[in-house]
């Protein structure tokens, strides 16, 4: 199955970003999943900080991610492959203060910084950034 096929409605219960977590025997109702490099199927966390009016253009990751919009507003544009080209798949997604945005592994986005943003990001595994250098149809 290509990635253009994957169900893309994910959400906390189907991202694999909530996947693995270990219950805490002394703290009972309690689980956990650490972090990568130390836990070889933890996650990676980052804190970012994004300025207003700027982008990162279209990529994907090789795990699923959560975004957490701390402060300001954000768009993420999803597109598919189509021969040399990609092309805008759906609408462009806003995520204002407090909403919380999944992108699967390996989907093709891009996102634009609205507002000031301040960003909790959760990657599945160990994070990379594939720039996808193809033509914007």
């Amino acid at each position: 199955m290509t990635n253009d096929e994957r169900n893309d409605d994910v959400n906390s219960a189907s991202s694999d970003v909530w996947s693995g977590l270990i219950p805490d025997p002394g703290s009972p109702g309690f689980s956990l999943r650490t972090t990568f490099p130390t836990n070889a199927d933890g996650v990676e966390v980052m804190l970012e900080r994004w300025d207003a009016g700027t982008a990162e253009p279209p990529h994907f990751h090789p795990g699923d991610d959560m975004t957490i919009v701390v402060e300001g507003k954000m768009t993420v544009q999803f597109y598919r492959r189509a021969g040399e080209s990609l092309l805008a798949d759906g609408e462009p997604v806003q995520l204002n203060k407090g909403d919380v945005g999944y992108v699967r592994a390996k989907r093709i986005h891009e996102a634009k910084y609205i507002e000031n943003c301040q960003l909790v990001y959760v990657h599945n595994g160990a994070f990379a950034f594939n720039l996808v250098e193809v033509a914007v149809g």
